[in-house]
């Protein structure tokens, strides 16, 4: 008799016990990521973002997002959505040829196959303009060349079809599914991704030094045509001569069917941040949209 209460007694207790797990599971929890930083079979410490208020900042692009080196999203708007990206593209074009380990000492000539065919956009680099490849990359990713992007597809063995391809290729090893590449430069608008992933992009082109340096170089000067002076080429992010910004890589964008774009690494409160912002229709908004977003997050975590 006593061994029959012993066992009803138990099975009361599990199933007790049961309930409350699940009660438990069907609350909402916040747990902790695991970073690159962080030691295995130890929690990252608590997210210092739950001091920020959303609500307090107005972001004028139409998506946007921030997100710290855990991957933890500081702030997101319309994330997911892809949508054209114009002349972030560039930073997929850099990649592709850094990764093929082409000379970089090689000169590349400027030719009428490069004008640009979609927006007839002028450019600084005349037919007839030689560069070394690394000093196009530089003024590509910097001066946001696409005569430049455009000379890249052209000389690629198998000519532009193989460099898109090799672009979508690259994207599809980021995880970057939202997304699909129809030119190097960026002025197709069947140029698309979502925000979140330009954080994989942005974040795998980070690891370029050459990437770093270019996109965060305030001007470079070249002599691109024999007996005649130097070309300066200066940084389309104004930010990088702003001494409130620790800027590690940036890029920016524009076509009618993107509006302005901005993409950067850059450090906040002392926090490494990747910031996306997409299709804001005022040449200033990014910028505005940015200094919106450092603001917000170093009164918040004042605060």
């Amino acid at each position: 008799m006593w061994t029959m209460k012993k066992r009803l007694l138990l099975c009361s207790l599990l199933t007790s016990l049961c309930t409350a797990a699940n009660s438990a599971g069907d609350a909402p929890q916040q747990l902790a990521s695991l970073g690159p930083d962080t030691q295995p079979g130890h929690y990252a410490a608590a997210s210092p973002w739950q001091a920020l208020n959303p609500r307090k900042l107005q972001l004028k692009s139409a998506a946007a997002l921030v997100v710290d080196r855990h991957g933890n999203e500081v702030y997101a708007k319309q994330m997911d959505t892809p949508m054209p990206i114009a002349s972030i593209t560039k930073l997929m074009t850099a990649m592709v040829i850094l990764d093929a380990e082409l000379p970089l000492q090689e000169r590349i000539r400027i030719t009428r196959n490069d004008r640009d065919r979609i927006r007839n956009t002028g450019s600084r680099l005349n037919y007839g303009a030689t560069l070394t490849r690394e000093e196009l990359l530089r003024v590509m990713l910097m001066a946001s060349e696409n005569r430049a992007a455009s000379a890249f597809a052209r000389t690629w063995p198998g000519g532009k079809q193989a460099f898109v391809k090799a672009m979508n290729l690259k994207a599809f090893a980021l995880g970057m599914h939202d997304s699909h590449f129809a030119g190097p430069s960026g002025l197709d608008a069947g140029n698309i991704a979502s925000a979140r992933d330009l954080v994989k992009l942005v974040r795998a082109a980070r690891e370029y030094p050459l990437i770093h340096e270019a996109t965060t170089t305030r001007s470079l000067s070249v002599s691109p045509y024999k007996g005649r002076g130097k070309l300066t080429f200066r940084n389309t992010n104004r930010l990088l001569r702003n001494e409130n910004w620790e800027i590690q890589l940036s890029k920016t964008g524009y076509i009618s069917e993107a509006g302005r774009c901005l993409t950067m690494q850059a450090e906040i409160a002392d926090h490494p941040l990747t910031i996306i912002l997409l299709n804001s229709y005022g040449k200033l908004t990014p910028i505005g949209d940015s200094n919106r977003i450092r603001k917000w997050i170093e009164g918040g975590l004042e605060g």
